[in-house]
Order: C-alpha cells, then structure tokens, then sequence
C-alpha cells in the first residue's frame, strides 16, 4: 500500500467566524467524514511545524505579514470585505502554511510517498501584498517557493482545481520559468483573473496556463481539459513535484459556485493526477486544501482523491452525479488554450 501522510491540527479550528462560508464546520465536516470512512487510520498522521518570517517572506512582502498579525490581535476584524482574522487566525494561518511546508519535506525526503493537507484557513488568492477571498498566507505558492529555494528542484507543477481562479499563485510566479501553474476555474467569475491570454512573462511564457469554464461544466468537460490539456502540457514540463490546490467548490451542491463537477468527477481528476505524479515525480503529490462550502460534498470529494492516494476504488456517495441538464461547448476553448501553449 503506499505511504501517504496528512496533516491536521486544532489549532485549524480556532480560525472561524459564525456564519461565515469559510467556517471551521467545513473541516470538522471533512475530519469526521475521514474518521467514519476509516481512511484515516491507512494513513500517517504529520505534525505540522508553524511557519516562520523566513518561510513567509518567501512569497509575501513584510507589510503584509504585520498587518495580519496586528489585525489578529484585535479578535475580530477584517481584512477585506470576505477575508476576517480573529485573535486565532495568525497563529492558525502560521501552522497552516506550516503544515504545508512538513509535508512537502517529509514527501520529497522519501519519508511518504504522497499527502493531504487539511489545513486552514486556505491560501491560493492571498497575493504577495495582499489577503484576500477567504486567504491568509499562501500556502500552496510558499511550499513551492521553499522547494525551489531551499531543496534544489528546479521544476514544480502546481495544479488548482478550486472553482475560484489562483491569482495570487498565479502573481506569485508569473515571471518564473520554474513554476508551471495550471488552473480550472469558472469565468468570469471572483476574482475576475484567469484569461486563458495570460500565460507568463519574460522567460515564463508558456508556464501559466488558465482554462477559464463556463458555468455549468460537468465530470465530462473537466475529463476532457485533463485529458487535452492538463496532461499534455504537464507531461511537457516533466515537474520534480506535484502541488494541487485542493478546492471542491466546482461540486454542482457547492452554493458559492456553478460548475457541475461530482465527487466521480474529482476521483477521476485525482486519478489524472496520481498517473503523471506517478510516471513524472516518482508519486510525489501534495495536495493542501482550499475551497469547497457544502460540507457533505466537501468531505466526499477529499475522500475521493485520497482514496486516488491510496489506490482504493471510487466509493460512490450519497449526493451523486449533477442534474442532467444541457452542458456548454468547450470545444473552441480548448482549441484556443492548447495554441496558446503549443499543444
């Protein structure tokens, strides 16, 4: 069986305003979903270690990290009109880019062969700058960034299957060559980023590639952009390590989104995934959780590709496949994504 670890922490819970979509209920939903499934139990449990200055300036500018402490430290205030911290957040937020970083090392020192963060709050639109839609610290892009910088990789791929575009990865590494970032995300949509135009600056071009939805896309349109796309054009780049921004707010139940995707659908991207990890990197996939605001889809749909993790079969859940109702016609956009990035 492989070794595949994840990461979890209390402290996670701290983080959480009521009523808010990004509530601590999502991860409680996901953690006993995981514990009544059992799956918890074939996997290792990592602790996670808290992030540092260092490790956040490795992505964000000073500015920033001192107005998320300093706004932590009044219990409840915003940083934007969606983004809250209150006197938990900066130590939750620390832990959870933390949590990141221990996996990423223990996975490329051969300790696992894979793992999935449950961490919060997430992080992929947090720019360097600036917090934003729900996002502290960005995760995702400061595990890359301490794998180019620190471990020696010179290539790693970053996959976002949230609903929502990544612009603050995609800022993060616009103009660096050793970053791919692939993302599906409904357009237009929040946060407005993510033309397929947009793909890299200077010796990046070619290594940001955005396939912007329609609403309404289901299992099979996603199926299609991995199979056309995705796959090709990551085969391409031949990554050292896989990073996947973990949201499930394409889930047709998710209330904040209007893709159609199911929790088959996310087993089958996850598949996609594991099979160029597997043939490209030697397994090694992290993935670090995003989005998602159904609770009972959200805790299926994790399930779903850490079962991929573990080489289980599909275990079909209670919500089920989208409404069959008339899906858009992709076919042009994938036309117009694969030439501009040559495929």
């Amino acid at each position: 069986m492989p070794a595949v670890g994840y990461v979890y922490d209390p402290l996670y819970l701290e983080h959480d305003v009521q009523g808010h979509p990004e509530s601590a209920g999502r991860l409680r939903a996901i953690k006993a979903h995981l514990d009544e499934s059992s799956l918890l139990a074939s996997m290792t449990h990592l602790d996670p270690r808290d992030a540092d200055e260092s490790d956040l300036r490795l992505i964000h500018d000073a500015a920033l990290v001192q107005r998320i402490q300093q706004t932590a430290e009044r219990d409840l205030d915003w940083l934007d009109l969606d983004t809250y911290a209150v006197a938990s957040s900066y130590a939750a937020a620390l832990r959870s880019t933390g949590g990141v970083l221990s996996a990423v090392d223990t996975v490329l020192d051969g300790g696992l062969d894979s793992a999935f963060c449950l961490v919060r709050p997430p992080g992929h639109h947090a720019t360097p700058e600036r917090a934003m839609g729900f996002c502290l610290f960005n995760n995702v892009a400061i595990a890359a960034a301490h794998l180019l910088e620190r471990k020696g990789l010179e290539r790693v791929a970053i996959i976002d299957i949230d609903v929502h575009h990544g612009n603050g990865t995609q800022d993060a590494f616009y103009d660096d060559p050793r970053i791919l970032y692939f993302s599906t995300h409904q357009y237009p949509f929040y946060p407005g980023t993510g033309e397929l135009q947009q793909t890299g600056a200077g010796e990046a071009v070619g290594t940001n590639v955005n396939v912007p939805l329609e609403r309404g896309c289901s299992d099979d349109e996603y199926a299609r952009v991995y199979d056309q796309i995705a796959i090709p054009v990551i085969q391409r780049f031949r990554p050292q390590m896989i990073l996947v921004s973990a949201g499930f707010d394409a889930h047709h139940a998710d209330p904040l989104a209007e893709e159609m995707l199911s929790a088959r659908g996310y087993y089958d991207i996850a598949t996609a995934i594991k099979g160029l990890a597997d043939d490209l990197c030697g397994g090694n996939v992290v993935y670090a959780l995003e989005g998602g605001y159904d609770h009972t889809a959200l805790g299926w749909s994790v399930r779903a590709c850490i079962d991929t993790l573990l080489g289980n079969e599909f275990a079909p859940d209670p919500v089920g496949l989208a409404p069959n109702v008339q899906r858009p016609d992709i076919d042009g956009l994938l036309v117009a994504v694969q030439s501009a990035h040559g495929l």
